[in-house]
């Protein structure tokens, strides 16, 4: 597999945020969001195999493990490495850009989907049957830029108000294009059940673009 970095940090984007976790951040991606702040992995990495790679991961004696990217499913190996570490007794997180199938993702992994948003320049590659597929156990994401933004993520995410958690569907404000104060308002004004969702690692660390 091509991997980009493999590091221990706390885990800043998901229901666990505030966890320490490692990360295993894979190389390319079939999208180009207007604001991803990983481009470096689009490209930039090393081949490294599945052995090898879960030997890095065990160095840091640390359960929970986030599958990232680019795209992890990107690449056609990445079920296999998240089952092996599944196998292993790990916690695994698997964050996807929400264009490929998850259903070949084994549903121990806890899958956080993201719905692109139209200012991710995306939102035309959404796979929606994923909304189908999400378990109990699983997250959906949006990145929020604008009114539009919104607008678009509360009614996609109203889609799945009868069979799947409200309060695992996360709002997430784009910085800098949209303040987390006003997309709480938005919110709370219209009494929707989702969470706001600030990415925690960028609070922490604000001036480290990589992983720490």
């Amino acid at each position: 597999m091509k991997i980009n970095e493999i590091f221990h940090s706390i885990q800043g984007e998901s229901l666990n945020a505030g966890i320490p976790c490692v990360f295993v951040r894979l190389t390319g991606c079939n999208l180009r969001c207007k604001y991803c702040d990983t481009r470096y992995a689009y490209n930039e990495g090393f081949e490294i195999s599945i052995p090898e790679i879960i030997d890095k991961v065990d160095d840091f004696n640390c359960n929970l493990v986030e599958i990232t990217g680019g795209e992890p499913l990107f690449q056609e190996e990445t079920p296999l490495l998240i089952r092996k570490l599944l196998n292993r007794g790990h916690v695994v997180l698997l964050e996807t850009n929400g264009s490929y199938d998850i259903r070949i993702v084994d549903q121990r992994c806890i899958r956080i989907v993201d719905i692109k948003c139209p200012g991710s320049g995306e939102a035309d590659k959404n796979n929606f049957r994923n909304l189908k597929y999400v378990t109990l156990r699983d997250q959906i994401k949006f990145v929020v830029g604008s009114r539009e933004d919104y607008d678009f993520a509360k009614k996609v995410s109203k889609m799945t108000k009868n069979s799947f958690p409200q309060n695992s569907i996360l709002f997430s404000p784009m910085n800098p294009a949209l303040k987390p104060e006003e997309l709480a308002g938005w919110i709370l004004e219209d009494h929707l059940e989702v969470r706001l969702h600030l990415q925690l690692h960028k609070i922490i660390w604000p001036n480290i673009d990589r992983g720490v």
